[in-house]
C-alpha cells in the first residue's frame, strides 16, 4: 500500500521542510477525467482570451518572487542569492512564449493561382487534449513552464506531476493559475507514486506526455506511452563537452567554463561535464581553472558535509549549495564514490591529468551573475530540441507550440454553381 503523504527533506539542513498529500489511484483517475472534461470548454475560449489568462498567470507568479525564491532554496538547496533568478527567468521565458502565441497558433492559409474565390483552404492548429507534464527538481519552475504555459494557451488542459523533491512548485503554479482566472480542471497538479505516474502515462485520456529527467526515465516513459499512439516530448540528461582552442581569451574561457560546470552545484542537464583543452595551453588552463575555483577545502568531502550544507550559509549569500545526490546517500563510502564518479562530473580526470590539482578545487565557488557568461543559456526564441539520448521533441520558441497541437486541414468549396 502506497503512503498517503510525502515528506520533503530539505538539502539545506536535512530537516523535514514540508509534507504533501499523495493521491490515490482513484484520485488520479478522477483528476484526468476532470481534465478531459474541462478541456472541451477551454479549447473553445478565444485564443486572445487564453493568451491574456497566461499573461495574468505570469504577473501573479512574479509578484511572489521573494517568497517563492526562499521556498525554492529550501526545497532543492540552491543558494538564496540565485533562486530569485529562476523566478525572473521563468517570467521572462513565459513572456516570450505568450508574445509569440498568436503568431504560432494562427491558421496557415493556402493560396494558389486559379483557385482564389473558388476554394478556401487552411490548416488549423488544434489542441491535442490532456497534456501530462512530469517535471524535475533542478530547475523546477523553468523546466515545467516549458510545457505548462504553451499547452494551456494552445487550448489543452494540463496535469503537472512534479519531482518529489520540489512538489510545492506545482502547488504554486496551481495557485497562480487560479488567481489568473483559469477555469477549474484546466490545470491540476498531482503528487503521486511512480506506479500511478506510469499508469497515467498509459491512460487513454492522456494525449501527450512531456518528461524532463534522466535517459533511463525517458525510456520508461516512452515504453508506457507506447501502449497507445501518442507523441512524447523527452528532455533528458546530457554530457556536454567544451573544447578550448589555443587562440581563446583564456580568462573569459575559464570564467565561463567554471560557471558552466558548477552553477547549481553542477546539477544541470546542460552543465559542462567534459573539457578538452589544446595541448599548447593545457597547463596554463588548469592553473587558471583551479585559481578561479578558489582553492580550499576539498569539494564536499564527507567530513564537511554538515558544514557545507549549514542552513545559514545556504540561506544567506553562499555561492555554492549542497548536492542533492550526496544528501541522499547513506554512507561516507557512498559519498566518496559519488564524488569520484566521472558520471557525476567531479572526477580528477575531467579537470586535469594531475589529481593533486583537482583536489584543490574548493567548496566555495564564486559563479558569476545568473546567465552571465553562461554556456547553457536557453534563449526562449530558439527551439530546445534533443539529439541522440538527450531527448526528442521541441520546447521553447514558436515551434514549441507544435508539440501540443495537431494539424487539421480544411478544404471548403465557396462556389457551388
Amino acid at each position: 500500500m502506497s503512503p498517503s503523504t510525502l515528506s520533503i527533506v530539505t538539502p539545506v539542513d536535512s530537516a523535514v521542510f514540508a509534507t504533501v498529500h499523495i493521491s490515490s489511484s482513484e484520485e488520479v483517475q478522477a483528476a484526468v477525467e476532470r481534465a478531459a472534461e474541462a478541456q472541451k470548454a477551454w479549447k473553445r475560449v478565444p485564443l486572445k482570451q487564453r493568451i491574456e489568462t497566461g499573461r495574468r498567470f505570469l504577473e501573479v507568479f512574479g509578484s511572489r518572487k521573494d517568497e517563492l525564491a526562499k521556498e525554492l532554496t529550501m526545497q532543492m538547496g540552491r543558494p538564496l542569492r540565485y533562486t530569485p533568478g529562476e523566478i525572473k527567468g521563468t517570467q521572462d521565458r513565459g513572456k516570450y512564449m505568450v508574445d509569440v502565441a498568436e503568431e504560432a497558433l494562427k491558421d496557415v492559409e493556402i493560396h494558389e493561382a486559379g483557385l482564389e474565390g473558388k476554394f478556401k483552404r487552411f490548416i488549423r492548429k488544434e489542441p491535442v487534449g490532456v497534456v501530462l507534464i512530469i517535471a524535475p527538481w533542478n530547475y523546477p519552475y523553468l523546466s515545467s513552464l516549458n510545457g505548462v504555459l504553451p499547452s494551456i494557451i494552445a487550448g489543452n488542459s494540463v496535469i503537472l506531476k512534479h519531482s518529489s523533491q520540489t512538489p510545492l512548485c506545482a502547488e504554486r503554479f496551481g495557485q497562480a493559475w487560479t488567481e489568473a482566472g483559469l477555469p477549474d480542471g484546466v490545470f491540476q497538479f498531482i503528487h503521486m507514486s511512480h506506479a500511478d505516474t506510469e499508469s497515467l502515462v498509459a491512460n487513454p485520456l492522456v494525449n501527450y506526455v512531456n518528461f524532463t529527467g534522466s535517459v533511463e526515465g525517458g525510456h520508461q516513459i516512452q515504453k508506457a506511452a507506447s501502449k497507445k499512439f501518442i507523441a512524447t516530448g523527452l528532455e533528458l540528461g546530457g554530457k556536454d563537452p567544451a573544447y578550448v582552442r589555443p587562440d581563446c581569451d583564456l580568462k573569459y574561457t575559464v570564467e565561463t567554463l567554471v560557471d558552466g560546470s558548477f552553477f547549481n552545484s553542477g546539477q544541470c542537464c546542460c552543465a559542462i561535464e567534459r573539457i578538452y583543452v589544446h595541448a599548447d595551453i593545457y597547463d596554463e588552463f588548469v592553473q587558471e581553472f583551479v585559481k578561479e575555483t578558489k582553492p580550499g577545502t576539498p569539494y564536499m568531502a564527507p567530513q564537511v558535509l554538515t558544514e557545507v550544507t549549514h542552513k545559514m550559509r545556504v540561506m544567506s549569500e553562499e555561492s555554492f549549495g549542497p548536492v542533492i545526490g550526496i544528501m541522499k546517500v547513506s554512507s561516507d563510502e557512498e559519498a566518496i564514490r559519488l564524488m569520484n564518479d566521472s558520471d557525476f562530473g567531479l572526477s580528477a580526470s575531467i579537470w586535469t591529468k594531475d589529481p593533486e590539482a583537482a583536489l584543490t578545487i574548493g567548496d566555495q565557488i564564486e559563479t558569476g551573475t545568473w546567465f552571465m557568461n553562461r554556456c547553457d543559456y536557453l534563449d526562449p526564441a530558439l527551439a530546445w530540441v534533443g539529439v541522440k539520448d538527450s531527448g526528442r521533441g521541441c520546447t521553447l520558441s514558436k515551434f514549441g507550440y507544435d508539440q501540443v497541437t495537431r494539424l487539421k486541414s480544411f478544404h471548403l468549396k465557396l462556389v457551388t454553381a
